[in-house]
């Protein structure tokens, strides 16, 4: 297997595949990425999928690919997102940090001793965060044993486990709350700077609240267990009520036909029903009302058949074709025959012979529509004419 000879070879075929990684990490719990679809996500290059596979980022298990572990664990650990909870690097991170601490007080080289110190500062950090993390882990992993694992023996194992996890992690906070405050005091009336005295300070904060969220972590791990002994329980009972009625042994055996007779519970008690009278206005004016009667009605409705009356036949005169005709004036006719006369208007009009009668009254109205709609052609003068008593502007082609 290749090696990398630098960070910045690592950090540069990281980049490259990070989408391939990064659908590679999304489905790291099922084994559903195969080698033809990472050859689809690297744009069928078989090199680069073989780069990964030779320095060992990729692992094939057959036709699946997986993340290798020490990079899966990487990327779980920077983005929060681990399941296991890991005690034991806890531990050791305790035991080197002890190493570290003895080397610096029997070292005399100031260099040497500032390398030591710098490695228990960031042993400090890390275990911290480490605990910090484990509890949020131990959290979630519990809700989802609880909520999600359907086998009642499987479930109170894990819990158990789980418990387990929990006291290894309360034990490692006290050894490091030990080790912070009794231990070592001669490391750090020696070693002390303002940067440890920062990271020792938010190491006992997060300490202090590992603990507190250890305490409700129990509870709810107790009160989980409880549930899952209650319904164990009931479960059990309920198979061998199950399996005593259908020997039909139930009565005979057991007193649960007494222990029925004697209960007063009210959902063992028949629902009383108020006859409540709704006023005449309520069932005229409301919509629901209608709707409640039309639902009784279909509902209570008897099955009698009401005979429908036949009406009489319509009469041959109603069926009789008839034609009517309208005789319509072309406007626009009439309008291009005024534009070739050379007269007024008014007396065009009053002299154009229609195809059906037109009285005074339709010619004058006609005389209005022509101007309203053809103004634009016309020319409307200022000399007024009257014809029965009726005053009419002289109008000419413009």
């Amino acid at each position: 297997m290749n090696t990398f000879s630098s960070i910045k070879e690592l950090l540069r075929v990281l980049n490259r595949e990070s989408e391939l990684l990064s659908e590679m990490f999304e489905k790291r719990k099922s084994l559903s990425f195969t080698f033809d679809l990472a050859i689809s996500t690297v744009d069928f290059t078989a090199d680069r999928l073989e780069i990964l596979l030779s320095y060992g980022i990729v692992r094939q298990n057959g036709a699946y690919l997986d993340i290798d572990d020490q990079y899966l664990q990487f990327f779980e650990q920077v983005l929060e997102v681990n399941d296991e909870i890991n005690t034991s690097y806890i531990n050791e991170n305790i035991q080197n940090v002890k190493q570290n601490m003895l080397y610096y007080l029997q070292e005399n080289n100031e260099s040497r001793k500032y390398a030591y110190l710098k490695a228990v500062k960031n042993v400090f950090r890390k275990i911290g965060i480490t605990i910090l993390r484990n509890v949020v882990d131990l959290k979630r992993n519990i809700d989802n044993t609880f909520k999600n694992e359907p086998n009642y023996k499987i479930k109170k194992a894990k819990l158990e486990n789980l418990d387990g996890k929990r006291v290894a992690i309360n034990l490692l906070i006290e050894q490091t709350e030990k080790l912070v405050a009794e231990d070592e005091q001669l490391f750090f009336k020696t070693a002390y700077d303002e940067e440890l005295g920062t990271i020792i300070t938010q190491l006992k904060l997060n300490l202090h609240e590992c603990r507190h969220n250890l305490i409700e972590t129990q509870k709810q791990i107790i009160e989980y267990l409880n549930q899952i002994k209650y319904q164990t329980g009931v479960i059990q009972k309920l198979r061998q009520i199950k399996y005593l009625k259908d020997q039909f042994r139930l009565k005979q055996e057991t007193n649960v036909e007494q222990l029925l007779m004697g209960m007063k519970d009210v959902v063992f008690e028949t629902r009383p029903g108020y006859s409540l009278k709704i006023s005449l206005e309520n069932l005229i004016t409301s919509d629901e009302s209608r709707t409640v009667i039309r639902n009784l009605f279909n509902k209570h409705r008897s099955g009698t058949k009401i005979k429908k009356v036949i009406a009489e036949n319509i009469s041959g005169d109603y069926l009789e074709t008839r034609v009517e005709e309208e005789i319509h004036i072309n406007i626009e006719e009439v309008k291009n025959g005024f534009m070739a006369s050379g007269n007024n208007l008014f007396d065009f009009v009053m002299a154009f012979q229609f195809a059906k009668e037109m009285t005074f009254e339709d010619r004058v109205t006609l005389f209005c529509q022509l101007i309203s709609q053809y103004e634009s052609v016309l020319n409307i003068t200022e000399e007024i004419n009257i014809k029965e008593e009726m005053e009419y502007a002289l109008v000419y082609p413009a």
